[in-house]
């Protein structure tokens, strides 16, 4: 694709209402999450003096939803007008928000947690419905340049977002910094009223009381039943244990074999976040040249080498450089994945496919996040790493089969 052509196709997702809302709402919506993420973790931190399990009960909350609430979002973003799911979970994030604001005041400080909870819970409900949105509103051959666009944008906030939120509560404290969070959410809610009516669909009661549990069975049924989507889930289950295994680990690394001090890792992090830019706006370039398992594949072949060098280097200069590949791997990971869910699903079936994949990358990361410090105090760092990219390698060569296969719209000739 030339230059002029991928600034063509650029405009013209900008000039797509939907898509200006959604970049609109995303950007007041990562406001909020990494305001909330970093100033209630500063302030956990400042209130308990520093206790491991406070700060680790932030992680517990916010993952917990994923596991519960996933399928269920899943199979309600499928039932629900996605317009208006979207809408009452941004609106209902910030009421939470705000009743964690008053609490606050009258000195119940461990309501923060609940801010939290509640936020990722409605999420599950949120993203799958974006998804569906994404599906009716974007041209199939424009998705995974726009899932490129989303990315850049989500990346931008990962490398500024940890000092904003930190910034935040450094200096305006923590009543402010979750007023901030409250306002972001409630502008993100008033910002998709800009998006077209939601299509009406017409069910009785009865009907849609009886058909719950068997759609979220069915949900189940379709992502076993497509070679694609069972691959996909392999493949996330995989890189979710590689995930899970490495980045609790990323310290050590730092302190055992650079030799550097513990804040050294914020560079590291820093380098990987602005190759997470630059991998976006390659993956906008790279989007009609070629196919979604491809790119997946690219991106973990990166993820694993890159895995398995930062293990074996004790060289600063190449474990940044590593680092800045590794980032350049993780959008393509990220946007062929968001693509393969909607090119290979119906559209009835996209909030499903979502709730039931979704956990099996983050359950698996949970997981080993957990075992992973046990794993430490057994097994040397670099055999660890090792054993991480190897987990990543094996998720590639579960999508060999798949190179071959088109998706749904181009085998229905939409």
């Amino acid at each position: 694709m030339s230059a002029k052509e991928v600034t063509g196709a650029g405009e013209s997702l900008l000039r797509n209402k939907f898509f200006q809302t959604i970049l609109l709402s995303n950007v007041l919506l990562q406001i909020g999450i990494w305001v909330r993420n970093f100033a209630i973790l500063m302030y956990v931190t400042d209130k308990t003096n520093e206790d491991p399990f406070a700060i680790s009960l932030m992680g517990f909350v916010e993952f917990l939803p994923i596991f519960v609430f996933s399928f269920i979002g899943g199979t309600f973003a499928d039932r629900w007008k996605p317009r208006l799911t979207m809408i009452w979970c941004d609106f209902l994030s910030a009421l939470s928000v705000f009743i964690v604001l008053i609490t606050l005041f009258y000195g119940t400080w461990h309501m923060v947690y609940f801010a939290t909870f509640v936020s990722a819970i409605l999420s599950q409900f949120s993203q799958p419905s974006a998804m569906k949105l994404f599906k009716q509103h974007i041209p199939a051959e424009q998705l995974q340049s726009a899932m490129a666009m989303f990315q850049s944008l989500i990346a931008i906030f990962m490398v500024l977002g940890p000092s904003l939120g930190v910034m935040s509560y450094q200096k305006f404290g923590i009543e402010i910094s979750i007023g901030v969070m409250g306002v972001a959410f409630l502008l993100s809610a008033v910002v998709l009223f800009r998006i077209p009516r939601d299509r009406v669909v017409e069910q009785t009661e009865v009907i849609v009381k009886r058909q719950f549990w068997q759609e979220l069975k069915d949900g189940f049924k379709y992502v076993w039943r497509s070679p694609v989507l069972r691959a996909l889930g392999g493949t996330f289950a995989l890189a979710g244990t590689a995930v899970g295994i490495a980045q609790p680990l990323g310290l050590f690394i730092v302190l055992e074999r650079l030799g550097q001090p513990k804040e050294f890792l914020q560079y590291m992090l820093m380098v990987n976040g602005i190759a997470m830019l630059v991998g976006g706006g390659a993956v906008m370039v790279a989007a009609k040249k070629i196919s979604p398992q491809k790119l997946l594949a690219l991106g973990l072949l990166l993820s694993s080498l890159c895995m398995i060098g930062t293990g074996l280097s004790t060289n600063i200069p190449l474990t940044l450089v590593l680092q800045f590949i590794s980032g350049l791997g993780f959008p393509m990971i990220q946007i062929s994945i968001s693509t393969m869910i909607l090119q290979w699903s119906e559209e009835s079936y996209t909030g499903r496919v979502n709730g039931v994949l979704t956990p099996m990358f983050m359950g698996m990361m949970v997981i080993m996040t957990l075992v992973a410090g046990q794993l430490k105090l057994v097994f040397p760092l670099v055999g660890i790493y090792c054993a991480a990219g190897s987990f990543m390698f094996l998720g590639i060569l579960l999508l060999i089969p798949l190179f071959k296969h088109k998706p749904l719209v181009a085998q229905s000739g939409v």
